[in-house]
């Protein structure tokens, strides 16, 4: 039986605007294994980035518990879920956030520089990194030197270098075309499937949602439903017919 890595008890969250409260949360309970590989959809407004931020803790719940990694987060400052946000979770977004005038390599050591690795130690690991999403060769290429599918290569390979337990990917192929956007898919169901990575993405393209094992739809704060995907499904998202 897989671990539990991440554990939401009745989470709520509310926004103040400037007429009335938004309600981007409502009680929300979820838990996530260690190694799960989960898709999150809903239409514009159901929550999706919402409970994104608060699982990579760039926000945090009004009310509720959530537990990750056996850490309880509510009773943490701001430090400690800066490090806790930099040890042990990956993020990738949809236009790919590189600098512009870093080279790949330079890109994906980022994360290491805020963890305090040695100058050397960095480069080793940032050209595993590297090799580890295809790019062997391309470390030092700039970003408008690399097609939109190698920039999510860099990206992928940045969110991967401080070996996090969770990958957070919000809406990782929408700026790629579908070839491209296969490939990408396929990359994160590799290195989900080899390092033990849990992997959570937030998507509304359901091709996209069928590469995973499981997808919860969220509307009005609400989880609709959370069903398990079918190992045919997986396999046919991944081109396997």
């Amino acid at each position: 039986m897989k671990r539990t890595l991440i554990e939401l008890n009745n989470i709520s969250k509310t926004y103040l605007s400037t007429s009335t409260p938004v309600h981007a949360l409502r009680s929300i309970s979820l838990s996530i294994a260690k190694g799960e590989m989960i898709a999150v959809m809903g239409p514009s407004g159901s929550g999706k980035s919402t409970l994104m931020n608060i699982l990579g803790c760039l926000d945090v719940p009004d009310q509720g518990q959530y537990r990750f990694a056996g850490q309880d987060v509510m009773a943490l400052d701001k430090d400690q879920l800066a490090h806790l946000r930099n040890k042990l979770v990956g993020f990738v977004f949809q236009n790919f956030n590189l600098l512009g005038r870093a080279t790949a390599l330079e890109n994906v050591c980022l994360p290491m520089i805020y963890a305090g690795v040695s100058a050397p130690e960095r480069e080793r690991t940032g050209r595993e990194a590297l090799a580890m999403v295809g790019l062997a060769g391309r470390e030092h290429h700039f970003p408008t030197q690399l097609s939109g599918g190698q920039q999510q290569r860099v990206a992928i390979a940045r969110a991967l270098v401080n070996k996090p337990g969770l990958l957070l990917a919000d809406e990782p192929t929408g700026a790629l075309d579908t070839k491209t956007s296969a490939e990408i898919m396929s990359l994160l169901q590799e290195l989900h499937g080899g390092n033990g990575l849990s992997v959570v993405i937030v998507t509304h393209e359901p091709e996209v949602a069928n590469y995973c094992q499981r997808i919860i739809r969220l509307i009005d704060g609400v989880i609709v439903s959370d069903e398990l995907i079918p190992e045919a499904s997986q396999l046919k998202g991944m081109g396997i017919h």
